[in-house]
């Protein structure tokens, strides 16, 4: 394609104008995550009304009107097209809907070739009523997490999202508020600026779940920055698409005043393997000692270390994987992550002991 530049001057900059123009600019394979909120063509009719008779500001901007589902169609597949071919070949895109069109776009997409790897449900714990009382209300959106093929080594930072939801698995539904008080942009007037901006913990699951830092974040409908806030935040880069002059003057001035924030979670510390260090390597090398005592997170005794590197409990001789799920009534446990030591009355992980051995290795050469 003749008209496509290089990405060196876009980087963390808005472009104006019409998306599927500007994506055509755009270099092929180029971008790591992609995440898009499109036009619902929600296909409003009237004032909405609230019980008390005054109107609600919903959604009446002219970028949402479409004439026809052909059109809304055409649209959809152009600007996913181009999203496709600028997406590098293990990058992963996000896309975001409602009733009125999530189900044409994954038509679309999986025509286009998209693997779908989830349909997260993002609940509303403080959605909008239906305030004529026709209809249940309508207290989720959808998103479609999609890889450019099925064969793609896409990121996703398991470890990372399990810690942050109390080392749990996280699930594919996420209870967020939608975006109020001091987060909703306004004017001088009290008026929002964007009838659907997204809010800021939305943007943050999506982009530390599947970015490494410093990836470019592209989003093509870019309104009020929250992609680019986030991803700033987060230490990745972003590409930003606004056709409106207004959207693009706040989410700027927003934008400029967030900090990055580097943190282990931010680096995907979690995500890093830790070196492969035996407990007899730790034992021989004076990391652990013969009969040291052993402790689960909570303090309690559990076992100590015996001369082979394993470990007992004056009733079994196991290896710290074994005893671990002895004591969790499972088959096998990492014991790495379930076993500590005392030093000056605090609990020190084992695993600490195997970057340390590592450390030391490295720096004696």
């Amino acid at each position: 394609m003749d008209n496509v530049v290089s990405n060196k001057n876009m980087i963390n900059t808005i472009i104006q104008g019409d998306c599927i123009e500007i994506l055509k600019t755009i270099a092929s394979e180029s971008i790591d995550s992609i995440f898009a909120d499109p036009p619902y063509f929600m296909q409003t009719e009237g004032e909405l009304l609230r019980t008390d008779g005054t109107k609600f500001s919903g959604v009446e901007d002219s970028w949402d009107k479409f004439n026809s589902y052909n059109e809304y169609d055409k649209f959809t597949f152009e600007w996913l097209k181009e999203c496709k071919r600028v997406l590098k070949k293990d990058g992963s895109i996000w896309v975001i809907g409602s009733f009125q069109n999530i189900y044409r776009m994954g038509y679309i997409m999986q025509n286009l070739g998209f693997w779908i790897l989830n349909d997260v449900i993002w609940s509303k714990p403080n959605a909008v009523p239906n305030f004529g009382g026709t209809r249940f209300q309508n207290s989720h959106e959808t998103l479609l997490w999609c890889t450019k093929s099925k064969k793609s080594k896409y990121t996703f930072n398991y470890k990372t999202m399990k810690h942050l939801n109390n080392d749990k698995q996280e699930k594919s539904v996420w209870d967020i508020g939608i975006c109020i008080g001091s987060e909703r942009l306004k004017d001088s007037d009290g008026k929002k600026i964007h009838s659907t901006q997204k809010p800021k913990k939305l943007l943050y699951n999506i982009i530390l779940s599947s970015t490494k830092p410093n990836d470019i974040v592209l989003d093509p409908f870019f309104g009020t920055g929250t992609t680019g806030a986030v991803a700033k935040e987060l230490g990745r880069n972003f590409i930003g698409i606004e056709r409106e002059p207004l959207y693009i003057k706040y989410a700027q001035e927003r934008i400029n005043k967030v900090k990055t924030d580097i943190n282990d979670i931010t680096l995907l510390n979690l995500e890093v393997k830790p070196p492969k260090v035996s407990m007899q390597t730790l034992v021989e090398n004076n990391y652990l000692q013969y009969n040291q005592k052993l402790y689960n997170s909570k303090g309690d005794y559990i076992c100590y270390v015996t001369e082979n590197g394993k470990v007992s409990d004056d009733k079994d001789i196991l290896s710290i994987h074994k005893m671990s799920g002895k004591y969790l009534n499972k088959s096998n446990n990492n014991g790495w992550d379930y076993f500590y030591i005392k030093i000056k009355d605090s609990l020190i992980p084992i695993n600490d002991l195997r970057y340390q051995y590592k450390e030391k290795e490295k720096q004696n050469g």
